[in-house]
């Protein structure tokens, strides 16, 4: 290839290639893109339909908005009619061409995610700590279901060294077309718990839903496993049946390859020793929290198993702080002070629950500050759902919350069983909620934000910002890794 000539993404002659159809004019892409908010200058547009909008309608949008080509099934009426369009029988179809087109064009090893919790934070930072080993191609955010897997490995360049893409699901059945579609070399479940629990019956069912990833992988694939969960042993038989028989197992258990020896926790994040098939690994942990010491050890032993350096992976988990929504701490300034929110809004489990209420007991607030838990529902927790949000209390209880507000349906099961003293305030959503927030904060105090994203907490946090003049991380500026 001539060094002087820009590769791109795609060109009308390879995307043609992919997906087969009819192509109108010559043009090359640099990204690709099904949302045309979102669109940039230079993107290869999918117009996907879906359940409640049609990307024709706002195939227009995503021309004004720079579009280079539009993937279509019918030209848009409003479209011009010497618009660059590849016309396909079916766009969401076409979109899964160019996801497998551009898997089979790469030698990148490639990372799969998944897991009931900690998927897309282990996303994040094998992402981070690969950055400075290769050119990499990862999902954006938490684009892991059947729209975001295609358009994630439709993004990836083919000079590309490593891919790392998250694999989401709600049902059974949802993992394996997308794992197919991956193929990945390394597999990594980060942990089985019960979360979905409006879609399965057991936690049981829940393992064998996850360990469908294992049903797309390559030959010689390995799997990443939590030895210190209760599904291990059931997650690696499944392994083995599909032929990955070369399995890591990551945790504090004594049999864990990359096993936990020690760590020593603070407000910003932890010291690990851990030992690596017999040798001894010291790194800081730049987040906190226990559950993240775990993770970071599926970090490393994903990263060696695609044929990473360990070594300098680990020095950089030291940089890691947390995106938006999933551990992002801000210090907004007020008179008299300052106060700390940390935002964990974009998801929620009882898992997830617990660890940040532990991370929270963790921090010390200062002068008369107070340890505040603001949260909002879980969902898809099923039957069980108003006993696990009444649960909560006890770790509320056992890390010295002070105050606890919560929003929604099922979390007044969790405000019955409060103490009275613990008592912040209740409403049936976040935004009746809110007022009552914002007038209660003062110098010193330390906030946490969470609750599943239909729960709508993230105006809480946006208006607790408001407040004053948050420090934050500019994200513009830092890397950063995902704490959920």
């Amino acid at each position: 290839m001539n060094p002087g000539l820009k590769t791109y993404l795609w060109t009308t002659g390879s995307a043609l290639a992919a997906t087969g159809g009819i192509a109108h004019g010559e043009w090359r892409a640099d990204g690709v893109s099904i949302d045309s908010r979102t669109t940039k200058p230079g993107d290869l547009f999918v117009a996907i339909r879906g359940p409640r909008f049609d990307g024709h309608d706002f195939a227009a949008d995503a021309f004004a908005a720079g579009a280079a080509a539009a993937v279509v099934k019918r030209r848009p009426d409003a479209v011009s009619g010497d618009a660059p369009l590849l016309e396909v029988k079916d766009t969401t179809r076409a979109l899964k061409d160019l996801g497998q087109a551009a898997r089979r064009r790469t030698g990148a090893r490639i990372i799969a995610v998944t897991g009931s919790v900690g998927k897309t934070g282990t996303k994040e930072a094998i992402r981070f700590v690969l950055e400075e080993q290769g050119p990499i191609a990862a999902s954006q955010g938490n684009l892991n279901n059947h729209w975001g897997v295609p358009l994630s490995l439709s993004r990836m360049a083919a000079d590309s060294t490593f891919g790392v893409f998250e694999i989401g699901m709600n049902h059974p059945g949802e993992i394996a077309p997308l794992s197919r579609m991956v193929r990945p070399d390394v597999a990594v479940i980060t942990n089985v718990e019960a979360v979905h629990g409006a879609h399965f019956e057991s936690v049981d069912d829940i393992a064998e839903a996850k360990a469908e990833i294992f049903q797309g992988m390559t030959g010689d694939g390995v799997a990443v496993l939590n030895r210190d969960n209760a599904q291990f042993n059931r997650l690696a038989a499944a392994a083995g049946e599909a032929g990955v028989n070369n399995v890591i197992a990551f945790g504090a258990h004594e049999e864990a390859q990359f096993r936990l020896m020690d760590v020593r926790t603070d407000c910003e994040g932890s010291d690990v020793t851990a030992r690596i098939d017999g040798a001894e690994f010291q790194y800081r942990l730049g987040v906190p929290g226990h559950h993240w010491v775990m993770n970071s050890l599926a970090v490393l032993a994903a990263v060696g198993a695609a044929g990473g350096e360990i070594g300098p992976a680990a020095v950089e988990l030291a940089g890691m702080i947390g995106l938006k929504g999933r551990g992002r701490r801000h210090t907004v300034e007020i008179a008299g002070g300052a106060f700390i929110v940390i935002d964990e809004s974009y998801n929620a489990s009882p898992v997830s629950m617990n660890a940040a209420f532990k991370v929270l007991g963790g921090l010390e607030p200062e002068g008369g500050g107070r340890r505040i838990a603001i949260l909002g529902d879980m969902l898809e927790l099923g039957p069980e759902s108003e006993g696990q949000h009444a649960a909560l209390v006890e770790t509320l209880i056992a890390e010295k919350i002070n105050l606890v507000f919560t929003a929604g349906q099922y979390m007044g099961a969790l405000w019955d069983v409060l103490p009275q003293s613990m008592r912040g305030a209740t409403a049936p959503s976040a935004m009746r909620l809110l007022p009552k927030v914002t007038g209660i904060v003062r110098p010193g105090d330390v906030v946490v934000v969470k609750g599943s994203a239909g729960s709508n907490t993230g105006p809480i946090v946006n208006a607790l910002l408001d407040l004053g003049h948050p420090c934050g991380v500019d994200p513009d500026n830092h890397k950063q890794v995902v704490n959920g």
